[in-house]
């Protein structure tokens, strides 16, 4: 499942963390390194990454617990 996280609405967002849960979630970061998708997901553009269909459920709700919108793709 392809999913585009559009923006982090937390007011101190945690950057190590966001990173750790994209490098746990994310099974094709498309060529770039979690850190990288972090600093651009943190500097207000969105980033693709593709989750494997049994890790949906725990990593949306993961993305939810950091305040990252995101919008699911198929």
């Amino acid at each position: 499942m392809k999913i585009t996280l559009v923006s982090c609405d937390a007011q101190r967002p945690d950057s190590r963390a966001i990173t750790r849960c994209i490098d746990e979630i994310s099974t094709n970061s498309g060529g770039l390194s979690s850190p990288e998708l972090t600093n651009i997901l943190l500097e207000g553009d969105a980033v693709d990454i593709e989750v494997e269909d049994k890790n949906t459920p725990s990593a949306l709700r993961a993305l939810r617990k950091l305040d990252i919108d995101y919008e699911i793709i198929e």
